[in-house]
């Protein structure tokens, strides 16, 4: 088609806003899905993202719409929804002219609708605002429009509202898309440059690479060149999603599809690159590509050892579509053998996690999630630690620093106060505010992800009775007054409930642990002490006591050095027991290490 009824644009919004429900509209009222074939959030394949209601993977669909007597072809995006895929989102974003901001007309903007907006913002990117969900009986879409117009300035009549379940008003938002989102200025005839904003494993095409031609074109015969990782490759199969896969065999600038590469691992293939011909390559790639690096990391083990080869094939088969999880082999006194795993945010985490669980029915232990430290040597060596029993001795190290983030937190004005005790307990710092709307503030704070990562969001949500959201972004490292926090059983330090945590804060935590501990951890038949040791010394301790057998329950009468004699054997056979006893750490002990807050 002629670039000029090209419009290529995606959907941004806060998680639940309604973004995939109306991409399904969408595709209804273009007629590219059959009544037939109509699912809820069509473009969500996953039942994760079904039931959590927000989109994982990013997506791409092309669409056919008259418009005045023409025929224009609509290429929508669909973006993740997460703050943890925050470099997914900038690269879908770099693949469109427009996008499409949905605010809830029941909750108005939000803290990631605000970052996704200046993301596109970045991008120089069209906006084009729409009002959501005004079919309920809760909406407030004229105080949404407001918010819009103080934002962006659009005025508050003219932002378009609609109602993506019941259909209202989406065939208004398609003809402004056509009408206000411009074409794509690319050149067929320079030399190619695509780039790539997403990619998924098929066992039967390898690697697919989901692209936006911005210069140039591509065709089966094409010898093509990623400029990143320099890996040449003949594509197996060129084609749209409409929205399964349909081979055209060729792309021109403008156009989004998908180029079938063949490669074994997404790794060859990574989001952001740019691909180029190997015999005419473009004199540079397009601008933005980096290396997705993980924030936090987490031991994974299987409850069962024999199922150690399965939890690994897992983790290969699950890195096969996601390149941005990183995994190694570890070793634990406590949970024996797993790996060590690295994951862009929490939700990345317990997305991984919940997939591990159902799609390969492994049972897992997952140990607490740290983040990673910068450990400067005496000798000026750096060395990276996200394994806090990993941490080398106090006496070598010169300066321990953290990972810091920024926090934006978007809530009423009514939890001012109630935001502000959470983060100044998380150690967070005050940076500035703003008011995007009446009634509404945006507190700005500087923070350690090592806060942000344990329950924070659990704990803003249930402070502010669900109305705050928020974002955050990684800032840079700070040194800090850091100490190893370790957990004794029986005298033996468990590597997995060792934690870095804040001098300050070393004693309280260590001894709400030990407390929690000696609740969960079962009585032996011998007494077990429980240790929490920081800056080589113990810090707090505890006793579960042993289970006790009355030997003295046959002596009624007698002679006392008869009782004596028989308590002395007991001691002798409980001492015996405890040289030989291993006392058994149930798996509520290493989530014990996460719920330590105010409790």
């Amino acid at each position: 088609m002629p670039a000029d009824t090209i419009r290529n644009f995606c959907i941004i919004a806060h998680v639940d806003h309604g973004k995939s429900t109306l991409a399904d509209r969408m595709l209804q009222i273009t007629h590219t899905i059959s009544d037939r074939e109509m699912v809820e959030q069509v473009l969500d394949s996953m039942d994760l993202e079904r039931e959590k209601g927000v989109t994982i993977k990013a997506s791409a669909v092309r669409m056919y719409y008259d418009y005045q007597g023409k025929r224009y072809e609509l290429n929508l995006i669909d973006t993740p929804g997460h703050v943890d895929f925050n470099y997914e989102v900038s690269r879908a974003l770099e693949a469109c002219e427009g996008a499409v901001l949905v605010v809830d007309a029941t909750q108005g903007v939000e803290a990631q609708t605000l970052a996704n907006l200046y993301l596109a913002i970045e991008s120089n990117l069209t906006i084009l605002p729409v009002i959501n969900k005004i079919d309920l009986a809760s909406a407030r879409p004229d105080e949404a429009a407001e918010e819009i117009e103080a934002l962006i300035g659009t005025p508050a009549e003219s932002v378009i509202r609609v109602s993506a379940k019941e259909g209202i008003n989406v065939d208004q938002l398609l003809d402004a898309i056509v009408e206000q989102i411009p074409a794509p200025q690319g050149n067929s005839d320079a030399p190619l440059q695509a780039l790539i904003f997403d990619s998924h494993y098929d066992s039967y095409k390898g690697v697919v690479a989901y692209i936006r031609v911005v210069n140039g074109s591509i065709n089966m015969e094409s010898n093509l060149r990623l400029m990143a990782t320099n890996s040449d490759l003949k594509p197996v199969e060129v084609g749209i999603f409409s929205p399964g896969m349909v081979a055209t065999g060729s792309l021109q600038a403008g156009d989004v599809g998908y180029i079938a590469t063949g490669f074994k691992s997404v790794k060859e293939c990574r989001v952001g690159d740019t691909l180029t011909l190997a015999n005419n390559p473009a004199a540079k790639p397009l601008p933005g590509y980096r290396h997705p690096k993980p924030m936090v990391f987490a031991g994974i083990y299987p409850v069962e050892g024999e199922d150690y080869e399965e939890l690994k094939e897992a983790l290969e088969k699950l890195q096969l579509n996601d390149a941005s999880l990183t995994f190694d082999p570890e070793t634990s006194q406590a949970l024996n053998f797993g790996f060590r795993c690295g994951f862009l945010g929490l939700f990345h985490m317990e997305i991984i996690q919940e997939r591990i669980e159902r799609e390969y029915d492994l049972d897992i232990v997952v140990t607490a999630p740290s983040v990673e430290y910068e450990v400067v040597m005496n000798d000026g060596e750096i060395q990276l630690i996200s394994s806090p029993a990993k941490l080398p001795d106090e006496t070598l190290i010169a300066e321990v620093r953290e990972p810091w983030m920024r926090l934006e937190v978007i809530t009423p004005t009514e939890f001012y106060g109630v935001i502000m005790d959470l983060v100044t307990s998380r150690r967070g710092t005050f940076i500035s505010q703003d008011y995007p709307a009446p009634n509404r503030v945006q507190l700005n704070y500087d923070i350690p992800l090592s806060e942000l990562i344990v329950d924070f969001f659990d704990e803003l949500k249930s402070r502010t009775r669900g109305y705050a959201s928020m974002d955050y972004h990684f800032l840079e490292y700070r040194p800090g007054n850091l100490v190893k926090l370790e957990i004794l059983v029986d005298e033996e330090p468990v590597d997995a409930l060792a934690a870095i945590v804040h001098k300050e804060d070393a004693y309280h935590k260590g001894q709400a642990l030990v407390t929690k501990l000696k609740a969960l951890i079962p009585r032996q038949l011998f007494d077990v002490a429980i240790q929490a040791s920081a800056s080589g010394r113990v810090i707090s301790r505890a006793n579960v006591k042993a289970m006790r057998k009355d030997v003295l329950a046959k002596c009624y009468g007698g002679d006392i050095s008869r009782k004596k004699k028989l308590l002395e054997k007991q001691k002798k056979g409980k001492h015996r027991m405890k040289m030989v006893g291993n006392v058994e750490i149930p798996q509520e002990a290493f989530m014990a290490v996460l719920k330590l807050e105010d409790d």
